[in-house]
């Protein structure tokens, strides 16, 4: 499973070359005309240009398209209410949100992989229907974890009337999911928030009524903070209530 998880995260890459090395092994003649190998070659030549557009705009699909945008912004907020500045780096929370939204899409993945990509790159589908196919399963992981309100949202502005929620088109579906992933991510956050605002509160009323004012409370809280955290375990508690909060 892990296996075919990792093949699945660099099949665009792994397409793209196979498409290129096909293309070197033919002639390549600059004849527009009618000729069967002219529209392979131009065929093989549009792949290429489609499969080196996708890798450009990978990293925006991954954030718009899955579940890395909610648990990069919870993520940050933890860190901010732990008030630990860089610590842990972005480094390690941008790794541990792509491998825990690698986790969620998996079952995502496999299907897009199953019903587009794989066809596609059999030649049994062309680029685009394989594109199509492989965006379906997406369309429909977005939509199920998208509030119906922000959906009708979009629906309304673009006058998009579907008959059913599954013929939902991606130029709004994606909006939608945006915004809800958000908003559920700043629940999440202000939650995790409460409790270390609360010993911020207590270590500063602890001071005052020392008279220690020159004291910052952030500074003595730091380490309650922390080992409250540890504590409760926090990181397994975290990535467990993260992942479960995806249908």
């Amino acid at each position: 499973m892990l296996k075919k998880i990792s093949f699945i995260a660099i099949i665009l890459l792994f397409g793209t070359f196979c498409f290129v090395d096909s293309a070197l092994a033919q002639s390549i003649s600059l004849n527009v005309g009618d000729s069967p190998a002219t529209g392979s070659t131009t065929a093989r030549i549009f792949n290429v240009i489609m499969m080196i557009t996708v890798l450009s705009v990978a990293p925006s699909i991954l954030i718009m398209m899955t579940s890395f945008t909610r648990i990069i912004v919870v993520l940050s907020v933890t860190r901010s209410a732990l008030a630990t500045n860089s610590t842990p780096p972005n480094m390690v929370l941008i790794s541990l949100a792509l491998f825990l939204s690698m986790f969620i899409m998996a079952p995502t993945f496999e299907k897009a992989w199953d019903e587009g990509l794989q066809p596609m790159f059999e030649e049994k589908l062309d680029t685009m229907e394989g594109l199509e196919k492989a965006s379906v399963p997406f369309k429909e992981f977005m939509i199920k974890n998208t509030r119906e309100k922000d959906l009708l949202l979009f629906q309304d502005l673009s006058q998009e009337k579907p008959e059913k929620i599954e013929d939902t088109s991606l130029k709004v579906a994606i909006p939608a999911f945006m915004i809800s992933e958000l908003r559920r991510a700043f629940e999440i956050g202000f939650l995790i928030y409460v409790p270390f605002l609360i010993i911020d509160m207590v270590i500063a009323s602890i001071l005052m009524s020392m008279g220690m004012m020159m004291l910052p409370p952030t500074v003595l809280a730091l380490p309650f903070k922390i080992i409250f955290f540890v504590l409760i375990d926090g990181w397994y508690m975290l990535a467990g209530s993260l992942i479960n909060s995806f249908h």
